[in-house]
C-alpha cells in the first residue's frame, strides 16, 4: 500500500524557517510529479509548489524567491523549504504524488495526511 508520510511542521515566528519533508513507501514503479499544496483556516486547498521527475520546478507567486521545492528521487522524498515565512503562510501542508506502482499501470494520485505549519507574527 502506497503511503505519503510527512514531517518538519511546526510553529514558527515571522521570518523565521522551516524545512518539510515527504517520503512515498510502499509497491511503487515510479514517480512523476511531486509537489506541496496547502490549505489555509477557513480557504481552499491551493498549489505550493510541483517538480518533476526531471527537476523542474514551478511555484506559486506568493511563495516565488522564499520557498524551495526538491527532491531526492533515491529517497522518493519531496523537500519544501520555507523560508522568511509569514503569518499568511499559516495552514495545513499536504505532499501529493502522482505515481505508478506497476510498470504499465496508469498515474495514480496519492496525498499525504497533512502537516501544520503556524507563524506568527
Amino acid at each position: 500500500q502506497v503511503q505519503l508520510v510527512e514531517s518538519g511542521g511546526g510553529l514558527v515566528q515571522a521570518g523565521g524557517s522551516l524545512r518539510l519533508s515527504c517520503t512515498v513507501s510502499g509497491s511503487i514503479f515510479n514517480i512523476n510529479d511531486m509537489g506541496w499544496y496547502r490549505q489555509p483556516p477557513g480557504k481552499q486547498r491551493e498549489l505550493v509548489a510541483i517538480i518533476t521527475s526531471g527537476g523542474s520546478t514551478n511555484y506559486a507567486d506568493s511563495v516565488k524567491g522564499r520557498f524551495t521545492i526538491s527532491r531526492d528521487n533515491a529517497k522518493s522524498t519531496v523537500y519544501l523549504e520555507m523560508n522568511s515565512l509569514k503569518p499568511e503562510d499559516t495552514a495545513v501542508y499536504y505532499c501529493n504524488a502522482d505515481l505508478r506502482e506497476r510498470p504499465l499501470a496508469s498515474l495514480s494520485e496519492y496525498w499525504g495526511q497533512g502537516t501544520q505549519v503556524t507563524v506568527s507574527s
